[in-house]
């Protein structure tokens, strides 16, 4: 994915592309940023994570995912420890 500086902002209810270390190595997963998470965006020292859409109804449901009990398993942190399911999402032009 290429990253347009510039192009979007980590702020809360934004949808952003997931990633490894590496800049350019996202692919199908995505997150969405319950807080303004600033140091996440591009800079001139930091490839960001690209943002690509914005919650515009339902911040109550993204606020009651960040709310369930997380762990860890293997080397990820803050997994949720039972199973959520978007089931539903919708694009507005």
């Amino acid at each position: 994915m290429v990253r347009l500086k510039g192009a979007g902002h980590n702020l809360r209810g934004t949808v952003a592309m997931a990633r490894t270390n590496v800049p350019d190595s996202a692919t199908s997963e995505f997150f969405i940023n319950h807080v303004d998470n600033l140091f996440l965006n591009y800079s001139t020292t930091s490839a960001g994570y690209a943002v690509f859409g914005k919650v515009v109804q339902g911040m109550d449901v993204v606020d009651a995912i960040a709310a369930k009990d997380t762990g860890m398993l293997n080397s990820e942190k803050s997994l949720p420890l039972e199973e959520i399911t978007i089931t539903g999402a919708f694009q507005i032009k």
